[in-house]
């Protein structure tokens, strides 16, 4: 009976165990890298935000002085520099020295890093291009931002606006 009763013993062998093993690690794989994916993922979404949230704080920021000049001073013809007076400050700056990745600076300080391009454009009171410009005759700024986070010379944020000079012609 002892001989009947070994035999019929039914249980795991050791390759059955390895074979469950080997396939609850490949789905313990399988998870953590979906996992990391969605962290990481998580993480570029993040960044991303970030960076959109300080380019529209500087785009603000810039709006916000230019409206308010007096003139432009014409004191250079690139486009990726606005010099101006406003009634409570004079010769604010604007520029970016046209490398990519550079920060845009207001006088020497920095206002926002990772910047692909920056361009101003002028108008007059008829909405024709002033080129260059003329401090008389400029009432209108078009700025177009571009930032690139990542760093892969695509844009990830693009920002344009029209300001129309509120202190136009009051000096």
């Amino acid at each position: 009976m002892n001989i009947f009763y070994l035999k019929n013993k039914k249980g795991f062998g050791l390759i059955e165990m390895m074979v469950v093993v080997v396939i609850l690690g490949l789905i313990v794989l399988g998870l953590i890298t979906f996992f990391t994916g969605g962290a990481r993922s998580w993480i570029a979404g993040q960044r991303q935000l970030e960076a959109q949230r300080n380019a529209r704080q500087a785009m603000d920021r810039m709006v916000r002085e230019i409206r308010e000049a007096s003139d432009i001073i014409a004191s250079s013809t690139s486009s990726k520099k606005i010099s101006f007076n406003t009634p409570w400050s004079t010769n604010l700056e604007y520029s970016w020295l046209g490398e990519k990745w550079d920060p845009i600076l207001r006088g020497d300080i920095p206002l926002i890093n990772n910047v692909q391009s920056l361009s101003f454009t002028y108008f007059d009171n008829s909405g024709n291009l002033v080129d260059p410009p003329d401090g008389d005759k400029v009432s209108k700024v078009h700025i177009d931002l571009q930032v690139d986070v990542d760093k892969d010379s695509n844009p990830d944020i693009t920002l344009n606006t029209d300001i129309n000079l509120r202190n136009f012609g009051l000096q």
